[in-house]
């Protein structure tokens, strides 16, 4: 639609997830047209981005050392974790100031027909973080849909005979809707509301 380079930055804005070809091309025009706008230290975070974040060898989410800024403090408290998907649903569950435990990030969802099954997730590592005994509660705080679903049910499932307390967010989360988007007050009151699962 466009002519060159113009075209070529819509198309790859257009590839980020959550941005369709309207939102793009408004980005696109927006870097073209404010002279403010710092494209040399956008380059620049990008590539400190891929240079520097790794995912923490203990919980998996994000940060700049071996172990993320959650893992590293003292005052988390040891013997419970919640379970989410990724990343983002660690910070929409901090907001609530409601969990003071620790994470693990499965980096996904369970969904077959994308190939993506128990292998394809952290699940193994969650069990290997089970074997000392300190953990006395896993929460699960999958997404509200089919894929969240399927993944809390095979985890209810595995950690039932490790005789560990597993509970799920409770009503509140809309069904079919992502962590990431919830107010603070609706995941607040889901903590406050868990009930306990079985197999």
């Amino acid at each position: 639609m466009y002519d060159g380079i113009v075209q070529e930055l819509i198309d790859e804005l257009g590839r980020l997830p959550g941005v369709g070809p309207k939102s793009a091309q408004r980005i696109a025009f927006h870097i073209i047209q404010t002279e403010s706008f710092d494209v040399s230290r956008l380059s620049r975070v990008l590539a400190e981005v891929r240079d520097r974040v790794r995912f923490c060898e203990i919980c998996g989410n994000v940060g700049e050392q071996e172990r993320c800024i959650i893992c590293r403090d003292p005052r988390r408290v040891p013997t419970t974790i919640c379970v989410v998907e990724e990343p983002k649903d660690v910070v929409a569950i901090e907001r609530t100031r409601e969990f003071r435990g620790l994470y693990h990030v499965l980096g996904g969802a369970l969904n077959p027909m994308q190939g993506i099954g128990p292998d394809q997730l952290r699940i193994s590592q969650l069990l290997r973080r089970l074997q000392d005994g300190t953990v006395q509660e896993i929460i699960i705080a999958t997404d509200p849909n089919v894929e969240g679903e399927a993944t809390a049910t095979y985890l209810i499932r595995t950690l039932a005979p490790l005789g560990i307390t597993v509970s799920r967010l409770a009503s509140g989360l809309p069904v079919g809707g992502d962590l990431e988007f919830a107010d603070e007050m609706t995941l607040g009151r889901a903590f406050e509301g868990r009930r306990q699962v079985t197999s």
